[in-house]
């Protein structure tokens, strides 16, 4: 079985756009690191989550892609404090018993957390791919927009890497 992380934030749930929508509506400049930075550790997780869209019955889709038995699936998603790491593993837990959660600081590369060696990662921003792809891993692009190809197979829904990957 191939190992296949999968992001959270821009993948699985939307909370990059409602987070950004946030940030519009409170005047905080997104170039300034450090406001950006206060942001994210002070955020009430718990409650966003609640507020925050399932993208494309995502999971679902993992459901759907567990029971081929052709990947180890874990969810590798950056997280900016300790209370964001804990909402994120409870609110995927509603949905999901069994997958493996890795919450990994968000001052450290993907690849610093797992062996990127032969394993995909599907995720939505390009610069984890391009580390992913040079630690020797597979970088899938997720986009809602299929045309946003950055150099990567681009896929719209979790389920469609059953498609790609043999």
């Amino acid at each position: 079985m191939q190992n296949l992380y999968i992001d959270f934030d821009g993948v699985i749930v939307d909370t990059i756009r409602v987070t950004y929508d946030m940030l519009e509506r409170l005047g905080v400049d997104q170039t300034d690191f450090e406001k950006m930075s206060e942001f994210y550790y002070n955020l009430n997780w718990k409650q966003l989550l609640s507020l925050t869209p399932i993208i494309n019955d995502s999971f679902n889709c993992l459901k759907k892609i567990s029971a081929t038995n052709k990947f180890n699936i874990a969810i590798l998603t950056h997280v900016n404090s300790l209370d964001e790491a804990v909402a994120k593993i409870n609110y995927i837990r509603k949905y999901y018993k069994t997958v493996t959660i890795i919450p990994v600081p968000r001052e450290v590369s993907k690849t610093k957390m797992i062996e990127a060696k032969n394993a995909i990662l599907i995720d939505d921003y390009s610069g984890n791919l391009k580390e992913w792809e040079s630690a020797g891993g597979i970088g899938i692009q997720f986009s809602t927009d299929l045309n946003k190809n950055k150099g990567f197979k681009v896929i719209d829904k979790l389920d469609k890497i059953l498609d790609i990957i043999d």
